[in-house]
């Protein structure tokens, strides 16, 4: 009977520690998520590995993010034309031998 105390008494100490860190509360957003939705996922375990890391975010969160990414893609869109007008730059410079080699 001891043993099976000592089983309980982890047991509850892992639970309390579950809750404590945000677990319980949340796998008990994202099954309420699932719940709610019209049409059932066909692949539920993708849907709770989706949703799971985005619970904590908030709005200030997704929107900060929103507005890096479209920062990161100006900013990539101007890099990719600067890279276009280097290469371009570069043509000039180089000999134009692409395709023909010189005649021994």
């Amino acid at each position: 009977m001891a043993h099976y105390r000592a089983s309980d008494s982890k047991r509850e100490h892992f639970r309390r520690y579950l809750e404590k860190t945000g677990v319980v509360d949340s796998l008990t957003s994202v099954f309420v998520s699932l719940y709610e939705q019209q049409e059932k996922p066909a692949n539920a375990l993708e849907f709770v590995k989706q949703h799971l890391g985005t619970v904590d975010l908030t709005s200030a969160d997704t929107e900060a993010l929103k507005q890096e990414v479209s920062n990161l893609r100006e900013r990539c869109s101007c890099l990719e034309e600067e890279n276009k007008d280097l290469k371009a730059r570069l043509q000039q410079y180089e000999p134009a031998s692409e395709g023909g080699g010189t005649a021994n």
